[in-house]
């Protein structure tokens, strides 16, 4: 605890990022408001600017928090806790308004959503890079590319969340669609669909295209 900061300010900081969550996931970032945020968490808003000045800031804060809790779950779960008793549990009730949050602030375009998106890929890199019980070394020349693409298919599942809840009948969201949900990605991740003649002829075909040079018909249309 720094020097002069009181466990009750901690308290109220938490609650306040909290609030901020929940409003920053209901109304997107420009519907919260720094009231909304603060009547959602039973201050003043003048005790919100105390804490976190700007509503620019209370942002980062919860992306700051949000990226803490995927990194120290994921690692957590890696590292064997997945054979803990209870420990599912816990990452779920923890897990559940940081989706919430990321399921609506991943669908803008903001500097600080880029951010987010970013330093998820960053810390994917670093974790293939150096390896962790249970991970398998990717097979992959292109490393960043491998990184930004499985981010993005976890994120999209959180993103689509309302779209998978409706197919699988229940909230996937660590709600009752949620096991249902874990278990098939669990499938895609340990599956291999297509087969090593397949996958070769797809490598060869993308890459003869690179090296021709040869451009999407977008491109041409520029």
């Amino acid at each position: 605890m720094a020097a002069g900061e009181r466990a009750e300010d901690l308290t109220g900081r938490a609650r306040i990022r909290d609030a901020a969550l929940e409003q920053f996931a209901l109304r997107g970032e420009r519907g919260a408001t720094v009231r909304g945020i603060a009547k959602a968490a039973g201050v003043s808003p003048a005790l919100v600017q105390h804490h976190y000045g700007t509503k620019e800031a209370l942002r980062r804060a919860c992306d700051d928090y949000v990226m803490q809790v995927l990194t120290e779950t994921k690692k957590d779960a890696l590292a064997g806790g997945m054979a803990s008793p209870g420990f599912l549990a816990v990452a779920m009730r923890t897990a559940r308004p940081v989706q919430r949050y990321l399921a609506r602030v991943l669908t803008d375009d903001s500097p600080a959503s880029r951010a987010l998106f970013d330093e998820a890929v960053a810390f994917s890199v670093d974790m293939l890079e150096k390896g962790a019980p249970g991970l398998a070394k990717a097979k992959t020349d292109d490393l960043l590319a491998y990184s930004a693409v499985m981010t993005a298919m976890s994120f999209g599942v959180i993103v689509l969340h309302e779209h998978l809840s409706r197919a699988l009948g229940g909230d996937v969201l660590m709600g009752d669609g949620y096991p249902r949900m874990s278990l098939a990605m669990l499938d895609v991740f340990d599956d291999r669909l297509l087969s090593p003649e397949l996958v070769d002829q797809a490598r060869a075909a993308v890459k003869s295209m690179l090296a021709s040079g040869e451009q999407s018909p977008n491109e041409e249309n520029r």
